[in-house]
Order: C-alpha cells, then sequence, then structure tokens
C-alpha cells in the first residue's frame, strides 16, 4: 500500500490549481473523448462545475466568458471543442505587457517631493490677487515643513523663499516681502499632534484575573 502512495511533486503540474487537480483530471478527460459531440457535452458540464465553486461572481459580467478561457487553457488549448466566445489563444496569453513608463523627475531638492513642484507649476498659471498670494504662502509653508522633516533644525524663511524663487523659475519672489512664515515650533507641534499617542496613555483593563475575592 505505501508503494503506491502519491506525493504532489511527483503529480502533473496544476495549471490553475483554484480548481483543484479532480477538475483537471476532467478536463484531461474530455481531451481523450473521440467525437465533439462528446467533448462538447463534457466542456458544458466542467463549465458548470466550474461556476459551482465560485457563485459569487455568477452575477459578475463576462463570468462565463472568463470560464470558457479558463477551460481552454487548462486544457493546454488542446481541447477541440465549440465554445460561445472566442477561443483564447497561447500567443496571446504568453505576450508579456509593455514596460510602465514612470515619470523620470530628478528635483534638485528632493525633501521637498514632487508634489511642491507641480503646486509651484500651478501657482506660476494664477493671475496676481490674494488668492496667489494664499496660496503661494500656503506653499512656502509646506515647503518649510518638509525642509524640517528632513533637516530637524531650524531654518530661516530666506531660506525656503530662496528655493521657491529657484523652483518657480525666478516668477515667484517673496525674499522682500514683510509677511513671515510660520515659525518652526508651530509646525512640529502640528506634526507631533496628529501623530502618535500620547506617552503614558494606557488602555484600560477590564480583566477580573487579578481581582481579589472575598
Amino acid at each position: 500500500m505505501i508503494d503506491h502512495l502519491e506525493y504532489n511533486s511527483e503529480r502533473e503540474h496544476l495549471i490553475i490549481p483554484e480548481y483543484g487537480r479532480h477538475l483537471q483530471k476532467m478536463v484531461n478527460y474530455a481531451k481523450t473523448r473521440e467525437t465533439k459531440e462528446e467533448r462538447n457535452k463534457l466542456a458544458k458540464a466542467i463549465i458548470s462545475v466550474m461556476g459551482n465553486l465560485q457563485p459569487h461572481l455568477r452575477d459578475v459580467p463576462d463570468f462565463q466568458h472568463k470560464l470558457w478561457d479558463q477551460l481552454f487553457i487548462m486544457s493546454n488549448f488542446e481541447l477541440d471543442a465549440d465554445s460561445p466566445y472566442e477561443k483564447p489563444s497561447r500567443e496571446v496569453l504568453a505576450e508579456r505587457p509593455e514596460p510602465l513608463k514612470y515619470p523620470q523627475n530628478h528635483p534638485k531638492y528632493r525633501f521637498y517631493g514632487n508634489n511642491i513642484k507641480t503646486m509651484i507649476d500651478v501657482a506660476n498659471t494664477w493671475e496676481d490677487g490674494e488668492m496667489k498670494e494664499a496660496l503661494v504662502y500656503t506653499i512656502a509653508n509646506h515647503m518649510k515643513k518638509c525642509f524640517l522633516n528632513w533637516n530637524k533644525d531650524t531654518v530661516e524663511d530666506e531660506v525656503i523663499f530662496e528655493h521657491l524663487r529657484e523652483l518657480s523659475g525666478g516668477k515667484i519672489n517673496l525674499l522682500n516681502a514683510d509677511e513671515d512664515l510660520t515659525d518652526a515650533s508651530s509646525l512640529l507641534r502640528s506634526k507631533k499632534k496628529y501623530g502618535s499617542n500620547k506617552k503614558g496613555h494606557h488602555k484600560k483593563n477590564n480583566s477580573n484575573r487579578n481581582r481579589k475575592r472575598y
């Protein structure tokens, strides 16, 4: 009896393991039938079993199309049966997708991030006025906060203004402005406020394990 034991490593490779070995054997059996009428009958029966294994997908559009495609894939494209849909192609399935084109941005000041540059470009398109001024100072304060996240020491507003002027191509210049940015302590305090819980805060223990009983 021990001599007839089978290990998965010795068995046939499952093309779609989610359906299990018994369904794969049904597909292999359908391929061996001589008449196309019998193969069509078995193919429909196998599709029915596959649908029963995934009842949560019955209402999904093109679910039947997916099942038929998987049936031919599990048969290694060797099942000669009629399908209500176009049969999948081995070549199309083996094709590799085109590589994604990732943006190759190499900003000079990486600690600000790419979104800051996008915000600055948008601000350059706005007409001068209160709205643009408010946006510019919002950007500058965010740049200061990003700088402090990278460098825990303090930073002068003139440094942020110079970086802003450089990143905007000289179109935004706050070096001679009268208004100051938010001080560093306030920016760091707001970061801690929305960070982790305060130290010393412990979850209330409702356990009665250590309570004395009289």
